[in-house]
């Protein structure tokens, strides 16, 4: 051993030592990493190196009853680039060029940036980007994106509501069936490089999006336009703050129209009040007044207490009970339960409350649903004020009997006369027809509910003959339509402010149903405040459902007339029927036949009823106003041939309405 090792070998040592450990350290962090925590490492590894881009799904579209969307997706689509690349720049500029109208210069420039990725164009619409797609040029990253567009704009924004920058959906049908609407998004793996820059094409996973459900509504956009449009110019004509309106099938409880005004444009949701976003007929309840009474007249008829004909004196329009004193709007002596319904009679109702009790009274407008929700399904649907009878005050069975002391949506004053017009089953409201996801494979479908029965058909039909009578020659005779039956009630409610009935605010309200043997169509219109004169229910109210209807009636041919047709009316099934009437324990005396299409007309009716029994002559109805296949059908009802000359509605016949006729003859109507 040298001098100068031994000199060293500590040093030497150290080192060597040093070297050793290093070595170990080296070692068995290279384990740890590779063997021991492998795993983990290469998971970090594929994350620093891979990303998964979001491929957005579609949202599903919401269309009406008869497949008109009510809903669109507009595509939009941005095209970038990374132009390192990108093989032929000059080419992919001239395809934008003649897309865009903009100079290939403008694209060669940003092709030509050292930077690794670069915008082309943003929000391209999908006829101008398409050929970009289909042609999947190198290093060219295409980016598709959807905005909830609503082409029917505020026809029907509270019941569809609309979506947020994101998407999601933020009121009305977008946000209660939001999960079914937004499917489920997809993905794809895509490869960086060490600079973090995406390689555009490569074999990594891709899982495909699933775009959303598509959902059919019950609603008929025809009707629902002209709801809108109806309750708008009475709102401006009555200064009412609001106006609300339904149209229901009674037979199945499907919700063809609902609309309130204000409104609101789900384009452009943010220029509006959020109080117009509301569907009024779910979310404000009312003191209805006078279309409650059914609720007490529906409780005496079938409980056999008062007769049909049954009289009573109605105390000239003024009444003490239990010291508080009733007024009628206009002063009546003696009327019969029939009159009291047409008359609106608050007196007379009362009386009639009287004999049926407080117990019986609750016990039906519990079962009309009052004080209940419906459970249509739509947000923040209220379920009404119908107070506990342990509640009631000494005079309570008089103001509820009239309307008052209770607070109802229009939606369960539509439900509650559905049950009238369908024969007694109160149904459940639907307004969600089917869904089908993105296979057309049904996923969801709705058919009729029942609730509960009220009552059986015959107590209904002879209600629904006294709602005949109200808008025949009672307080909704502004809402008769020539030709057709209609049953229906006014209701007219002083609105309850600072623990006060007031004199000045009220809400006019009218629901009523056509035809009135066999009804298609049911109609719910609240007027909130309008100005005095128009406050009734008869004059505020009741027009609109005239007006409704009519057209409704002439631009769609399948709500028709029953063939039971007696001078221009139809007659209710159940009283046509002898064994019916011998079930039942009610009687009617002397039953007029009801005429109210030619009550102006100067044909007696006696007369017209014999010639109709011999066959010796028909009376010729009134067609104007009809579309030509309504009238041509309408005249075929009635046994007459037509001819005619023109298009568009009927605005004259021959011979004139009334005219009687011989089964057979000709009758000239003229269009435009």
């Amino acid at each position: 051993m040298t001098r100068i090792y031994q000199q060293y070998q500590r040093r030497i040592s150290f080192l060597s030592l040093l070297v050793i450990f290093a070595w170990g350290g080296l070692g068995y962090r290279l384990f740890n990493i590779q063997v021991t925590n492998g795993d983990k490492y290469h998971k970090q590894g594929q994350k620093q190196s891979q990303t998964k881009v979001i491929l957005p799904a579609l949202r599903g579209t919401i269309f009406d009853t008869n497949g008109i969307p009510l809903t669109r997706n507009i595509i939009y689509y941005t095209i970038a680039a990374d132009p390192s690349k990108v093989q032929n720049k000059e080419n992919i500029a001239k395809e934008l060029s003649k897309l865009t109208g903009k100079p290939v210069s403008y694209y060669i420039k940003k092709l030509n940036n050292k930077n690794n990725f670069a915008y082309l164009e943003r929000n391209l619409q999908k006829k101008y980007a398409q050929p970009i797609v289909d042609k999947q040029f190198d290093g060219i990253i295409i980016q598709r994106h959807a905005r909830r567009s609503y082409p029917q704009d505020n026809i029907v924004g509270q019941l569809v509501g609309f979506t947020n920058v994101d998407d999601e959906g933020l009121a009305g049908i977008e946000q209660i069936y939001n999960n079914q609407l937004s499917g489920k998004n997809g993905w794809i793996i895509k490869q960086r490089s060490g600079s973090g820059n995406i390689n555009v094409k490569n074999n990594f996973p891709k899982q495909e999006p699933i775009d959303g459900a598509d959902i059919q509504l019950t609603i008929n956009i025809e009707y629902q336009s002209v709801l809108q449009e109806e309750l708008l110019k009475q709102l401006k004509k009555t200064a009412a703050v609001s106006a609300t309106g339904i149209i229901i099938n009674p037979q199945t409880g499907a919700i063809l129209a609902m609309a309130s005004v204000p409104d609101f444009n789900p384009n452009q949701p943010n220029k509006s009040q959020t109080e117009n976003q509301k569907i009024r007929a779910c979310t404000d309840q009312f003191e209805p007044g006078s279309t409650f009474k059914i609720v007490a007249a529906t409780a005496a008829i079938d409980k056999n207490l008062v007769s049909i004909e049954d009289e009573f004196d109605c105390e000239n329009g003024t009444y003490q009970y239990n010291s508080v004193t009733i007024n009628d709007h206009k002063p009546h002596n003696v009327l019969t339960f029939g009159e009291i319904i047409a008359q609106s009679s608050n007196i007379g109702i009362i009386k009639v409350a009287s004999h049926i009790g407080e117990k019986s009274l609750y016990k039906y407008a519990q079962e009309y649903g009052f004080g209940t929700s419906t459970n249509i399904g739509l947000s923040a649907e209220i379920s009404g004020t119908l107070r506990k009878l342990r509640d009631w005050s000494k005079i309570s069975l008089a103001e509820i009997s009239m309307g008052h002391e209770v607070g109802i949506t229009a939606l369960q004053l539509a439900m509650a006369y559905a049950a009238v017009a369908n024969g007694g089953i109160l149904l459940k409201p639907y307004i969600i027809n089917n869904i089908k996801n993105i296979d057309g494979v049904s996923i969801y479908s709705k058919e009729p509910t029942v609730t509960r029965k009220i009552a059986n058909e015959n107590v209904m039909n002879q209600l629904s003959q006294l709602l005949t009578k109200a808008v025949e020659t009672g307080t909704g005779i502004e809402a008769d339509i020539p030709g057709w039956q209609v049953a229906g009630k006014t209701g007219t409610a002083q609105k309850f402010i600072d623990e006060a009935y007031s004199h000045t605010k009220f809400v006019s309200n009218f629901v009523g149903y056509l035809p009135a043997s066999k009804p298609q169509l049911l109609c719910v219109i609240t007027l909130d405040e309008p100005k005095l004169g128009y406050h009734w229910g008869g004059t505020g109210a009741a027009p609109v459902f005239k007006r409704v209807m009519e057209r409704i009636i002439n631009l769609d041919d399948s709500i028709k007339m029953p063939k039971n047709i007696i001078n221009g009316s139809t007659r209710h099934e159940p009283f046509l029927v002898d064994k019916k009437l011998k079930k039942s324990n009610k009687t009617f005396k002397n039953e007029p036949i009801l005429l109210s299409s030619f009550a102006n007309e100067p044909k007696s009716i006696s007369t017209s009823i014999k010639q109709q029994e011999n066959k010796t002559g028909i009376v010729v109805p009134n067609v104007r106003g009809m579309s030509l296949k309504k009238a041509i059908n309408t005249l075929h009802i009635y046994g007459l041939e037509s001819k005619f000359a023109g298009s568009g509605t009927v605005v004259w016949q021959s011979p004139k309405p009334g005219t009687v006729l011989t089964i057979g003859t000709i009758c000239s109507i003229g269009l435009e």
